[in-house]
């Protein structure tokens, strides 16, 4: 009796044992595993991996332009994009339409100087000047004062920082888009270098460069990127 007992508790536990196999597995199969910033659901004999978004932020400098702006505005407004703008004080007169449309539509709206003076071999009172007087035109228009201050050429100094109370907003990919003028050539150059967290560097003034981010936006958006302005990634 004590051999068939001892043979019957060797069994059931087996039994046990294959049952709780059977729920583990069915429960990874309808649950997730999380390995690392991954998090990976296995349903069946299938995998959906979801993976943390990339952020990269496209800007553009020296408009408005009152045809390739607008054309911008009209494919990022397509695909649901903001972009960061900074604009030219002397650009904005008759363009006012523009940059109602850039605020109303959730762009960035940045200063970039009056009229692309390089502000630190300026005169440290005509080189604010540059900037007050950009930023009053743009205030006029939307209401609001800008925050965001690009200086031409990358060129800041310790006194302009003290003297003027924006956040200095620089780039990490330069397209030379002005200079190129090649659509195909930016596309490569920026997709070669795109990174989470990325600034791009592009001008809304030529309309290569507005086909260029077009299709920049639609190849990286297939890779995982989310689109953002300059402000979501500085405030971080």
């Amino acid at each position: 009796m004590r051999r068939l007992e001892w043979k019957n508790a060797i069994w059931l536990w087996g039994l046990i044992a294959v049952l709780l196999s059977v729920d583990m597995y069915s429960a990874i199969s309808a649950g997730y595993m999380k390995r690392g910033r991954e998090t990976r659901m296995v349903v069946a004999d299938k995998e959906d991996i979801s993976l943390p978004k990339k952020e990269i932020a496209l800007t553009f400098d020296d408009g408005p332009h009152p045809v390739y702006t607008p054309e911008l505005l009209d494919g990022l407004k397509e695909r649901g994009v903001r972009v960061s703008f900074f604009l030219i004080g002397q650009n904005i007169e008759g363009n006012e339409e523009i940059i109602r449309r850039m605020k109303e539509e959730g762009h960035l709206i940045g200063n970039h100087s009056q009229s692309h003076m390089q502000l630190s071999k300026e005169n440290i009172d005509a080189a604010c000047q540059q900037i007050s007087t950009t930023n009053q035109k743009i205030f006029e228009i939307t209401g609001e004062m800008p925050s965001y201050v690009r200086p031409p050429y990358g060129s800041w100094s310790e006194e302009l920082e003290c003297r003027v109370p924006m956040t200095v907003a620089l780039w990490d990919v330069d397209t030379l888009d002005w200079k190129s003028q090649n659509k195909d050539q930016i596309v490569r150059h920026v997709i070669k270098h795109a990174d989470d967290g990325a600034v791009i560097l592009l001008h809304d003034v030529y309309e290569t460069s507005v086909e260029a981010a077009l299709e920049i936006i639609d190849t990286l958006t297939k890779e995982g990127y989310e689109f953002v302005t300059v402000d979501d990634l500085l405030i971080e």
